[in-house]
Order: structure tokens, then C-alpha cells, then sequence
């Protein structure tokens, strides 16, 4: 088992922002942007360097670059649910729009900008469709602004992914299993699974960053720093959840004419122990209102 998740910010960064692995970056960029004439080659503006993780100042992991028809693309993966993520992706492709022209310069040199967020959840709940494509239109009269700013999202958990119908799925349904399950498999059978040339690239990478010393090292570190990102924003939710379970408690307490349970001492039961007595103090009101 080769046991390297691609979306961990490290591998993510190996695999799509080294230039010498430009063509798996553009055979991921194909496969979401489906454009009429596929990209053939990009520049990578902030590439890959092992020393940038070492000094842990990497806080928001993205990959810039160009390509030669002069589109600016911006890619970003997305493990957890984050608040505001919306809104932060239209602000970068905005920026990245706007930085284009210095002062002065003339408005017909702006090239389209286009932002793609990959997602380990799911963003859209109401919403099947795991690829969306955001451009400026007016729906109403299907009439868009072309060439300007464009943001996609790919939700992976939405595909329908099987090792028994990957090889024939569509390339992106194929990124996403790989994205989820690479971990998972032996380098020889993610092989088979995965035949094009782009994936078999990206299975040599994850394979020498399995195998070389530093750089599994740096990915433990990486898995690690992740895990306890993850805990911290658990844990600041739960806390905000029994804040707001026990605040609703002493305000049906005090409805009920009963004397309100302390702050603190709500706040040391566990978030069940505090839904079980908010449903009981629900109950009870109800009770009281119905007679």
C-alpha cells in the first residue's frame, strides 16, 4: 500500500507545482476545464520547494500559473469545511484578475482568471451536481461576459467512484479516485486502475515520496499538522455548539420560572448530556403551553 494521500498539502504541492511534473498539472487542469482546445503548456508561477514546508510557512496552499494562451489558473485543495471559502475563492480570482495590469496599462490586455477549488466534502448539500462552473452571466437573458473570471469547484465525495468502473469513468471522476483512494492501493494495481499517462506520472511521485526518507519524513510532518488543524476546528465547533445549547437552556429554565444552571456548570457536561436536557426543557414547555 503506498499509503501517500494526494491531498495533503505537501503531496498536493509535489505532484501539481514542480515543473519537472507539469504534465500531470495539465492533465488535471484538462479534465476539469474541458476546454475546446486542451492546454498544452503552463508556466508554474510559485513552484514546489521542500524549503518553504520546512519553515512551516505555507498557510493557505495554492497553485498559481499560466498558461500560453496567457489564462491566469489559480488550483486549490480543499480538505475540510471552512467558513467564508466561498467568498475568499471569489476574492482570489478577483485579485488575480485585477493584479494583471500596472497603472496605466489598458484594460484589453486583461487575460481571463480562473480559480478551481478541489474539495475532500461537500460544499453544495441541496445540490447533486459534483462540478460547478461560475462565470459572469445574466441567466436571464443567457448572456455571459466571456473571457473574464471563472471559478470551478469539484466536490469529490458527490462521484459515484468503484474500482470495478474507474478505468472507463471520466478523467475527472478518475482525479477524484485517485485523490481519495491513492492511499489505499499497491503502486502496480493503481497502475491498471488508472492507465493514462498523467496518472501513471503521478503514481511515480507518490511513489518516491513513499519511499524517499526526507521526503516521507516531511509528509508524516505535513499528515500530522493537518490532523491537528482538523482536532483545533472541531474542537472550537463543539464548544461553540455547547456555548449555544447551554445559553439556550438558561433561557427555558428561566421561562419555565426555574432557577437558571450556571454558565460553567452547563459547560462541564458533554454536548448529549446538554441536548438530552434541552429536549426535556422543550418538553416541558410544550407541556405547559398545551394545557
Amino acid at each position: 500500500m503506498l499509503g501517500i494521500k494526494p491531498t495533503i498539502d505537501f503531496v498536493f504541492k509535489r505532484l501539481f507545482g514542480s515543473p519537472e511534473n507539469v504534465k500531470i498539472l495539465i492533465g488535471l487542469l484538462n479534465a476539469i476545464l474541458r476546454l475546446r482546445r486542451p492546454i498544452e503548456q503552463v508556466e508554474i508561477v510559485n513552484p514546489f520547494s521542500f524549503q518553504e514546508f520546512a519553515d512551516d510557512k505555507l498557510v493557505v496552499l495554492d497553485i498559481r500559473a499560466r498558461d500560453i494562451a496567457g489564462r491566469w489558473l489559480n488550483i486549490e485543495m480543499q480538505v475540510s469545511a471552512v467558513a467564508g471559502l466561498l467568498n475568499r475563492i471569489v476574492y482570489y480570482v478577483c485579485t488575480m484578475y485585477a493584479d494583471q495590469l500596472e497603472s496605466g496599462e489598458d484594460y484589453v490586455r486583461l487575460r481571463p482568471s480562473i480559480s478551481i477549488c478541489l474539495l475532500g466534502h461537500v460544499l453544495f448539500r441541496d445540490d447533486a451536481a459534483p462540478h460547478h462552473r461560475f462565470r459572469l452571466a445574466d441567466p436571464e437573458h443567457e448572456c455571459e461576459i466571456p473571457d473574464s473570471i471563472e471559478v470551478h469547484t469539484v466536490e469529490f465525495p458527490k462521484y459515484d467512484l468503484s474500482e470495478a468502473t474507474i478505468r472507463d469513468a471520466s478523467e475527472i471522476e478518475q482525479w477524484s479516485f485517485f485523490f481519495l483512494y491513492a492511499n489505499s492501493y499497491e503502486a502496480a494495481r493503481l497502475r491498471e486502475l488508472l492507465p493514462g499517462v498523467e496518472f501513471q506520472n503521478a503514481i511515480t511521485v507518490i511513489e518516491t515520496i513513499a519511499a524517499k526518507t526526507e521526503d516521507r519524513m516531511m509528509y508524516d510532518q505535513r499528515e500530522k499538522a493537518e490532523r491537528d488543524a482538523q482536532w483545533r476546528l472541531n474542537s472550537a465547533r463543539d464548544e461553540g455548539l455547547k456555548q449555544g445549547r447551554a445559553e439556550q437552556i438558561q433561557l427555558l429554565q428561566q421561562l419555565l420560572g426555574e432557577e437558571a444552571s450556571s454558565l460553567p456548570s452547563l459547560l462541564q457536561q458533554s454536548i448529549d448530556e446538554l441536548a438530552a436536557q434541552l429536549t426535556d426543557l422543550q418538553q416541558t414547555l410544550r407541556s405547559r403551553s398545551s394545557t
